[in-house]
């Protein structure tokens, strides 16, 4: 019972802190709802992302990553880009996150053994992952970002008319990857087991 319970008051504890320090924000530092947004989208990112990452239980891992989908959606959202932000829902929610929750349902297995196999590269992820994370705050530190007095939104007419004027034969090349990407992977699903490899 014990161990329901606390990461629950965990849980809620964290929300409570990021949602506070929203509030702080917006009532004390006069800051605009926006901001205080983003921060909650990107606590509730990071916090999903983590459960993906950690719960033994592969459906909610599935529930999990979709809580992390959304969050990412809205802060496209928040960022201008209600087009990605769109994208994000139809295609990450609406599709690739049902798939995947729908093949876990299907297979035999619910629940993932203590120690698996993917699990003993864990020391060399850590290692990666401090190093990444140096590299890319080098680059935040050392780049001069400019200033905007408020937030460009994009909307789908001007994304359009860029993607298919501008960019049309990179689009084209990159739809020719994925059909040929799909037919690789239907071949190699749907060959024989005693066939020749």
């Amino acid at each position: 019972m014990l161990k329901k319970i606390v990461p629950i008051v965990l849980a809620l504890a964290v929300l409570g802190l990021v949602f506070g320090f929203a509030a702080v924000m917006v009532i004390f530092l006069g800051q605009d709802w926006g901001d205080s947004l983003f921060w909650v989208f990107a606590a509730l990112l990071i916090i999903s992302a983590l459960l993906v990452v950690t719960m033994r239980d592969i459906i909610r891992c599935g529930l999990a990553m979709i809580v992390c989908f959304g969050a990412l959606a809205g802060i496209y959202v928040l960022m201008g880009a209600t087009l990605i932000g769109a994208a994000q829902v139809i295609v990450y929610i609406g599709a690739i996150s049902v798939l995947i929750l729908f093949a876990i349902m299907l297979t035999q297995t619910k629940d993932a053994p203590s120690r698996l196999v993917f699990q003993t590269q864990a020391g060399p992820a850590a290692i990666a992952s401090v190093v990444i994370a140096v590299l890319i705050a080098l680059a935040i530190v050392s780049t001069e970002w400019g200033e905007t007095s408020e937030r460009i939104a994009v909307n789908a007419a001007t994304m359009a008319n860029v993607l298919f004027q501008d960019f049309v034969l990179p689009f084209e090349i990159v739809s020719v990857l994925l059909l040929a990407a799909v037919i690789g992977g239907v071949w190699l699903a749907k060959r024989e087991p005693d066939g020749p490899s």
